[in-house]
């Protein structure tokens, strides 16, 4: 039986990219980069003041001159004016605007008295060269990389692509994504449910949870055990959906039947058990299409779990999304459990007296209990080479999305 970290590899190792698209900037909100977006121009692309103030030579300060006549007025949005060659010209500008040709610093307005056209340094006041401008190509030169590919595309990313004139990313295309739950017991929210029964949670949780990590193209599906339904319905979801997510009917009881199932549909496994807990029955394969097709045990909590652990860090990678360093915490509390599982363990998030992320454990009642997780924040993955993890063990955490 694979450890997590050998079931996550094998997952990635089989995740096909998902294809490529051109997307109107306004429309790329959430979507993952797929091409570097680079500066079409110097950035800034031209000497820009940072201040309100007085465009002047430092070098006729530094040689005695503290009293200026304006030659003119310098906004935003207008082009360059040249200082003239006599000593005491300045330009007023205004906090944006080019630099005036000949100036090399701005004496902020505060630091001036005027009279008129006429501007006198307060004493002490000798700015160096360059204070208060912004130098052209200070920031990023025409053709540098901006925004670099593998990044899901924010607020930030998008007034970047805009300042350069990005109005088209290359950008992932989003996989249509088939949610399939199995069995008999299981009924709509607002169908009538009998005490044989329960409502469907599984299918719901696992839509809300794609959609929050960014894939929004998703549907829900509910098949019976009956191996004629499975199979024709089965056929149909393959054939349409870039990825499948199944829940239940993965585990070793007389009604599970979806490994046999999806081995009649071509279905190759990859692997079928993970040693963890909980989730051990998480089933993956690949169609002959190469699309991945998830089975996730039907108990609430590990169908979660294994999810957040293997099935949204597969379908980011598959979106060229680069993966991010794990993240680690500290116990906030001892754990002891007996191997050989690795444990999954649900945590509230906290900070010590360092400034150091702490996680406190907060199991849930059952495997079933999904309201067990309501205020817990995401989980640890404790190893199963030994049963005994003091407090400040760091371990790999994985946020709920």
């Amino acid at each position: 039986m694979l450890t997590p970290d050998e079931a996550e590899k094998a997952i990635l190792d089989h995740m096909a990219p998902f294809l490529r698209e051109d997307c109107p900037l306004e429309a790329a909100h959430g979507r993952v980069l797929r091409a570097d977006v680079r500066a079409d121009r110097d950035l800034p692309p031209f000497d820009r003041v940072t201040m309100d103030g007085y465009a002047v030579r430092t070098a006729v300060i530094a040689a005695g001159t503290r009293t200026f006549r304006i030659e003119g007025t310098q906004a935003a949005g207008m082009r360059a004016l040249k200082l003239s060659p006599v000593e005491h010209a300045c330009v007023e500008v205004m906090t944006g605007a080019v630099l005036p040709e000949g100036a090399d610093a701005v004496v902020p307005f505060e630091q001036t008295t005027r009279d008129g056209d006429v501007v006198t340094l307060a004493a002490g006041v000798a700015p160096p060269a360059g204070f208060s401008i912004h130098r052209r190509r200070s920031d990023h030169a025409a053709g540098e990389v901006v925004v670099p590919a593998g990044r899901r595309i924010s607020g930030r990313e998008i007034a970047v692509a805009a300042s350069v004139g990005a109005s088209t990313l290359t950008v992932s295309a989003q996989p249509k994504i088939a949610v399939v739950v199995t069995g008999d017991e299981l009924v709509e929210v607002d169908d009538a449910v009998g005490p044989h029964q329960i409502r469907r949670s599984n299918d719901h949780a696992v839509r809300a949870a794609l959609i929050a990590a960014g894939f929004p193209r998703v549907e829900r599906f509910h098949l019976r055990d009956l191996p004629s339904e499975i199979e024709h319905r089965l056929w149909h979801i393959l054939a349409e959906y870039d990825a499948v997510l199944l829940t239940g009917g993965v585990s070793k009881g007389k009604f599970d039947f979806m490994p046999a199932a999806l081995a009649a549909q071509g279905v190759r496994e990859v692997f079928h058990g993970v040693a963890q807990r909980p989730g051990k029955p998480f089933w993956f394969g690949v169609t002959s299409h190469h699309k991945p097709v998830f089975a996730l045990p039907g108990n609430p909590v590990s169908a979660y779990t294994c999810l957040h652990r293997y099935v949204l860090p597969a379908l980011a990678h598959a979106s060229g999304i680069v993966a991010p360093a794990p993240r680690l915490v500290a116990l906030a509390t001892p754990v002891n459990f007996a191997p050989p599982l690795a444990y999954l363990l649900p945590v509230r998030l906290g900070s010590g007296p360092h400034a150091e992320l702490l996680a406190t454990p907060d199991p849930s009642n059952t495997s079933g209990d999904f309201a067990g997780l309501i205020g817990t924040d995401g989980f640890v993955e404790l190893p199963a080479d030994r049963t005994a993890f003091p407090i400040g063990t760091v371990a790999r955490y994985f946020a709920w999305v």
